[in-house]
């Protein structure tokens, strides 16, 4: 069954994280923002390892920075199962890789919607995650990029062919609409905020997503 990240960027609070802990999804996604590679800042370490406490499931980490090397030695948190990086700061500086995998942590990659899918495909032996943007990072609300499912085509493809056990996550704009289709397109998991976090029924609405 597909797996659930739910992203707490527009609610953070004790309360919410309480909520959250007590329903079936399987991470929370935390997404740091310096406030270069995307405009807002958001998640610093002290806040991430606010959430870590409270949290009962694992968190799944977004890095969009400038500099992640500056942020991954800082996140050598227990309940921190991904680390998320992206392509377009990554400079071919594999080593970043390995000071993920140092402690145990998945390594992931993501890429914005103007990057060509195919572009990562010489890293995806180094990759336990891929992320799809499937909106521009750093504002939550927006509305889901029709041609995210193409990336997502490709990129099953060729992990298949390669026979490789790399995962594919979506983040952006998921909502009931548009999980089915994205979990046949080939996606593990999904990241969902707003549509979960704003919802009267938590239960409902992850069903909503889990169960299609």
């Amino acid at each position: 069954m597909v797996k659930i990240s739910v992203s707490v960027l527009s609610k953070n609070d004790h309360e919410t994280i309480d909520k959250l802990n007590k329903t079936d999804i399987d991470f929370f996604h935390i997404d740091v923002m310096d406030g270069k590679f995307v405009n807002k800042t958001n998640f610093s370490i002290p806040k991430i390892k606010e959430v870590h406490e409270l949290a009962e499931k694992n968190l799944d980490v977004h890095l969009m920075v400038e500099n992640p090397g500056n942020y991954i030695d800082q996140l050598y948190f227990p309940k921190i199962e991904y680390i998320t990086i992206h392509y377009e700061t990554l400079n071919n500086d594999l080593t970043l890789f390995e000071k993920i995998k140092s402690n145990g942590i998945k390594c992931g990659l993501s890429v914005k919607p103007s990057t060509d899918i195919r572009d990562i495909f010489y890293l995806l032996d180094n990759l336990d995650l891929v992320l799809v943007m499937s909106v521009e990072p750093g504002y939550g609300g927006q509305s889901f990029i029709e041609s995210s499912f193409d990336k997502v085509r490709l990129l099953k493809e060729e992990i298949i062919k390669r026979n490789l056990k790399t995962i594919i996550s979506i983040d952006g704009g998921i909502n009931s609409t548009n999980a089915k289709s994205c979990i046949e397109a080939g996606c593990d998991m999904l990241v969902s905020g707003t549509y979960i976090i704003n919802s009267d029924d938590l239960k409902v609405t992850i069903d909503s997503l889990k169960k299609v």
